[in-house]
């Protein structure tokens, strides 16, 4: 009779045990609102970047480069550092925005296709003071190029997105360009 008793009761009991673990569980969705971050925002953005490699005072200069470097259609193992112009418009005297810091180099025998490892600064507006992070590969004989955005600072913490590139401009004599950027981040 007392075990009829504990195996009607079992129902009870389990229901019990359940309710108290789904009570005990942590509700991901609060955790999630109460980062300290606030919520997602979606942002879309437009500059231009200039790259000049020639001239008395260029932006981005060799840094290394294989033996076979200059003797690759490619450029492969050609490593630059750049500090170059982030600007609103395609003119290189167009309101400046920022500077891209950072290093590329040519990973591709068959075509010039270079790695990033830029850090886009912002230097203006409600932007000043805060980073994207670029890493990736940027084709660059393709018209377009869509190249990971990894990270950022400031209004752009935790960023994670995409820049879509397109050559606006090149000199082929002197390896100069103009790149126009349009970028998408999700940010908190």
């Amino acid at each position: 009779m007392a075990k009829l008793a504990l195996l009607q009761l079992l129902p009870i009991f389990v229901t019990a045990v359940v309710v108290v673990l789904v009570a005990a569980a942590p509700d991901h969705k609060e955790h999630l609102n109460h980062n300290g971050l606030g919520p997602e925002r979606l942002t879309h953005l437009h500059f231009y970047f200039h790259d000049s490699v020639s001239g008395k005072n260029p932006s981005a200069i060799r840094v290394a480069a294989a033996p076979t470097t200059d003797h690759s259609p490619s450029l492969f193992g050609l490593v630059m550092m750049a500090d170059d112009l982030l600007t609103q418009g395609p003119e290189p005297t167009s309101k400046l925005v920022g500077r891209a810091h950072g290093l590329y180099g040519s990973a591709s025998k068959e075509e010039l296709g270079l790695i990033m490892a830029m850090s886009y600064c912002f230097t203006d507006g409600v932007y000043n003071g805060s980073t994207l992070s670029v890493m990736g590969l940027n084709s660059a004989a393709h018209p377009v190029r869509e190249m990971p955005i990894v990270g950022g600072t400031g209004v752009f913490r935790f960023a994670r997105g995409v820049a879509l590139a397109k050559t606006y401009w090149v000199n082929f004599t002197s390896g100069d360009a103009i790149v126009e950027y349009n970028v998408t981040v999700v940010h908190y």
